[in-house]
């Protein structure tokens, strides 16, 4: 960084009749301090041949800011893509050193008076809801690289107390008296990838990668044989999901995330128990790709 010459000084002569630095009296006001590179650019701005804008296309690679006492690049080393150039910058995000603390949060609410099926179904009685909570922290090893932990609790519950079909004459169904609860808990070592957005550091997206374990029990009741019958269960799964998100600064240190579960491979364990007496187990493993609407994440952050 370097001062202008005292042409820019902010006393109120004119710009275009300045005499040179060295032959002006000692300065009386302030001076404005620009890289080297935007010299040039101020003086046409002075002059008034030009506005301010921003130029998203015109980065500097150079530019340094300032975070607890050191100096640290703006624009961090250019992603390439095999043996391509796509000429993709990732810029500062969130700078080596700092803790993140936050909590992500998911609820849904399925009742009667969310189903309309144009009068197929009637005297109907259906409920269910589902909540999860995961709070986390993790460090940042590197720029805009972070490796954390995760812990999560989740709580289900669905009742279906009665549902009369009549779809034809010759096909007429009743179901009632099902419930179904879940309960498990989870911890996950994580890590994450964010790209900057912006030079303010404002806007980012990232991928997270979590290895999680989880453990919990399930209880399923429905009518059977003229008698209600109950499955008890409990189960623990590894997984390896791989969730991209956008994240946005909305005050200084406080950002507010969303993150969507795209792919992953599961294996889980389960062992079951009726209440007459029967047991039985499986072991299942396999890899979801899709799009799950059901796994939207929101959450916020704090950033330390």
């Amino acid at each position: 960084m370097a001062a202008l010459p005292a042409i820019f000084q902010m006393h109120g002569a004119d710009v275009a009749n300045a005499t040179p630095a060295d032959s002006l009296p000692e300065p009386v006001g302030k001076y404005i301090y620009v890289p080297d590179s935007l010299q040039d650019d101020v003086i046409r701005l002075l002059k008034g041949h030009s506005k301010v804008v921003d130029d998203a296309d015109n980065i500097d690679v150079k530019e340094r800011v300032s975070f607890r006492g050191d100096t640290v690049p703006v624009v961090l080393k250019s992603l390439k893509i095999g043996r391509y150039d796509r000429g993709l910058s990732n810029l500062l995000y969130v700078p080596r050193g700092a803790w993140q603390a936050g909590l992500t949060v998911s609820y849904g609410e399925l009742g009667t008076k969310d189903l309309d099926l144009f009068g197929l179904l009637s005297d109907i009685d259906i409920s269910a809801y589902a909540f999860q909570i995961k709070p986390y922290i993790q460090y940042y090893i590197r720029n805009n690289l972070a490796v954390g932990l995760k812990f999560g609790y989740y709580n289900a519950r669905g009742n279906l107390d009665k549902l009369n079909a009549n779809i034809m004459d010759d096909m007429n169904f009743n179901i009632h008296d099902i419930m179904y609860r879940a309960e498990s808990y989870s911890a996950a070592m994580t890590l994450t990838q964010y790209i900057g957005l912006s030079r303010m550091s404002r806007f980012g997206v990232f991928n997270e990668i979590e290895l999680a374990f989880q453990s919990g029990n399930s209880e399923f009741r429905r009518p059977y044989a003229g008698n209600l019958r109950t499955t008890y269960s409990t189960s623990t799964n590894v997984e390896l999901n791989f969730s991209p998100g956008v994240q946005v600064f909305i005050m200084k240190n406080v950002a507010f995330h969303v993150s969507f579960g795209v792919f992953g491979f599961y294996f889980k364990n389960e062992k079951q128990r009726e209440d007459d007496g029967r047991t039985g187990s499986r072991f299942t493993s396999g890899a979801d790709f899709r799009f799950n609407i059901f796994n939207i994440n929101f959450g916020i952050a704090v950033n330390i």
